[in-house]
């Protein structure tokens, strides 16, 4: 199963969720780049229906595959700017 962690963190004059070396919109408070990752984690481990999907990989090649809808990944909220690193995983 696929493990997608999302973590918070100050970005650009605010706070900001990343997922690898991508970030969000930078939000103004800490509570509100939170609120969107835990959405964001949520939204991603909904099952949908199984469609088409493209993507660009990390050498820039675009491909396309057939993504079931009950295929979800694992997510998890990472936030080390009000919790202690050695805590239970959220999600």
């Amino acid at each position: 199963m696929v493990h997608v962690r999302y973590e918070v963190v100050e970005h650009d004059g605010g706070f900001a969720y990343k997922v690898g070396d991508v970030f969000s919109e930078t939000f103004r408070t800490h509570r509100a780049a939170l609120d969107a990752a835990i959405a964001a984690a949520d939204r991603q481990q909904a099952a949908g229906q199984t469609q088409a999907i493209g993507y660009q990989d990390e050498q820039g090649r675009w491909h396309e595959e057939l993504a079931r809808g009950d295929d979800r990944p694992q997510t998890e909220v990472e936030d080390d700017l009000i919790e202690p690193p050695n805590r239970p995983q959220r999600r």
